[in-house]
Protein backbone atom coordinates (compact mmCIF):
# COMPACT_ATOMS: atom_id res chain seq x y z
CA UNK A 1 0.00 0.00 0.00
CA UNK A 2 2.92 2.32 0.75
CA UNK A 3 4.29 1.97 -2.77
CA UNK A 4 0.89 2.74 -4.27
CA UNK A 5 0.63 5.99 -2.29
CA UNK A 6 4.12 6.98 -3.35
CA UNK A 7 3.42 6.11 -6.98
CA UNK A 8 0.24 8.19 -6.85
CA UNK A 9 2.27 11.25 -5.81
CA UNK A 10 4.52 10.82 -8.84
CA UNK A 11 1.61 10.11 -11.18
CA UNK A 12 -0.27 13.15 -9.87
CA UNK A 13 2.65 15.37 -10.87
CA UNK A 14 2.69 13.65 -14.27
CA UNK A 15 -1.04 14.11 -14.85
CA UNK A 16 -0.95 17.74 -13.71
CA UNK A 17 1.84 18.36 -16.20
CA UNK A 18 -0.16 16.77 -19.02
CA UNK A 19 -3.29 18.73 -18.08
CA UNK A 20 -1.35 22.02 -17.97
CA UNK A 21 0.25 21.24 -21.34
CA UNK A 22 -3.10 20.46 -22.95
CA UNK A 23 -4.96 23.35 -21.32
CA UNK A 24 -2.37 25.98 -22.25
CA UNK A 25 -1.34 24.32 -25.54
CA UNK A 26 2.33 24.57 -24.58
CA UNK A 27 5.12 23.23 -26.82
CA UNK A 28 6.72 21.51 -23.80
CA UNK A 29 5.64 17.87 -23.29
CA UNK A 30 3.36 17.24 -20.33
CA UNK A 31 5.78 14.67 -18.96
CA UNK A 32 8.51 17.30 -18.72
CA UNK A 33 6.11 19.74 -17.05
CA UNK A 34 5.21 16.98 -14.59
CA UNK A 35 8.89 16.50 -13.74
CA UNK A 36 9.27 20.24 -13.23
CA UNK A 37 6.21 20.26 -10.96
CA UNK A 38 7.58 17.34 -8.95
CA UNK A 39 10.96 19.07 -8.67
CA UNK A 40 9.30 22.27 -7.43
CA UNK A 41 7.17 20.32 -4.97
CA UNK A 42 10.32 18.68 -3.61
CA UNK A 43 12.26 21.97 -3.57
CA UNK A 44 9.54 23.84 -1.67
CA UNK A 45 9.02 20.87 0.69
CA UNK A 46 5.42 20.31 -0.43
CA UNK A 47 6.49 16.74 -1.11
CA UNK A 48 9.19 15.39 1.14
CA UNK A 49 11.82 13.01 -0.25
CA UNK A 50 10.75 10.35 2.25
CA UNK A 51 7.26 10.43 0.73
CA UNK A 52 8.48 9.03 -2.62
CA UNK A 53 11.89 7.54 -1.79
CA UNK A 54 10.92 3.86 -1.78
CA UNK A 55 9.03 3.86 -5.08
CA UNK A 56 11.85 5.85 -6.71
CA UNK A 57 14.32 3.12 -5.72
CA UNK A 58 11.99 0.50 -7.21
CA UNK A 59 11.61 2.47 -10.45
CA UNK A 60 15.36 3.05 -10.74
CA UNK A 61 16.05 -0.65 -10.22
CA UNK A 62 13.64 -1.41 -13.11
CA UNK A 63 14.94 1.36 -15.38
CA UNK A 64 16.82 -0.93 -17.76
CA UNK A 65 13.62 -2.93 -18.30
CA UNK A 66 11.75 0.28 -19.14
CA UNK A 67 14.14 0.98 -22.04
CA UNK A 68 13.36 -2.35 -23.76
CA UNK A 69 10.46 -0.96 -25.89
CA UNK A 70 12.66 1.88 -27.17
CA UNK A 71 15.44 -0.58 -28.02
CA UNK A 72 13.04 -2.87 -29.89
CA UNK A 73 11.65 0.13 -31.77
CA UNK A 74 15.17 1.09 -32.78
CA UNK A 75 15.93 -2.47 -33.94
CA UNK A 76 12.93 -2.41 -36.27
CA UNK A 77 14.26 0.80 -37.86
CA UNK A 78 17.70 -0.45 -38.87
CA UNK A 79 16.72 -0.20 -42.53
CA UNK A 80 16.25 3.56 -42.25
CA UNK A 81 19.55 3.94 -40.38
CA UNK A 82 21.59 2.08 -42.99
CA UNK A 83 24.30 4.29 -44.49
CA UNK A 84 23.91 6.96 -41.82
CA UNK A 85 26.02 5.38 -39.08
CA UNK A 86 28.70 8.08 -39.16
CA UNK A 87 26.18 10.92 -38.97
CA UNK A 88 24.39 9.28 -36.04
CA UNK A 89 27.69 8.60 -34.29
CA UNK A 90 28.66 12.27 -34.55
CA UNK A 91 25.24 13.37 -33.29
CA UNK A 92 25.42 10.95 -30.37
CA UNK A 93 28.93 12.12 -29.45
CA UNK A 94 28.06 15.83 -29.62
CA UNK A 95 24.80 15.43 -27.70
CA UNK A 96 26.57 13.40 -25.01
CA UNK A 97 29.20 16.11 -24.54
CA UNK A 98 26.47 18.79 -24.41
CA UNK A 99 24.56 16.82 -21.75
CA UNK A 100 27.75 16.41 -19.68
CA UNK A 101 28.53 20.13 -19.83
CA UNK A 102 24.97 21.24 -19.06
CA UNK A 103 24.73 18.74 -16.20
CA UNK A 104 28.02 19.98 -14.75
CA UNK A 105 26.86 23.59 -14.80
CA UNK A 106 23.44 22.74 -13.34
CA UNK A 107 25.07 20.80 -10.50
CA UNK A 108 27.52 23.64 -9.91
CA UNK A 109 24.66 26.16 -9.84
CA UNK A 110 22.49 24.02 -7.53
CA UNK A 111 25.38 23.52 -5.10
CA UNK A 112 25.72 27.30 -4.80
CA UNK A 113 21.97 27.81 -4.32
CA UNK A 114 21.30 24.99 -1.89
Amino acid sequence: MKHIKQLMIILTAYFLGVIIQLALNLPIPGTVLGLILLFLALYFKIVKVEMIEDICEVLISCMSFLFVPAGVGLMTSFGMLKGKVMAFSIIIFISTVVVWVVTAYVVKFLRKVC
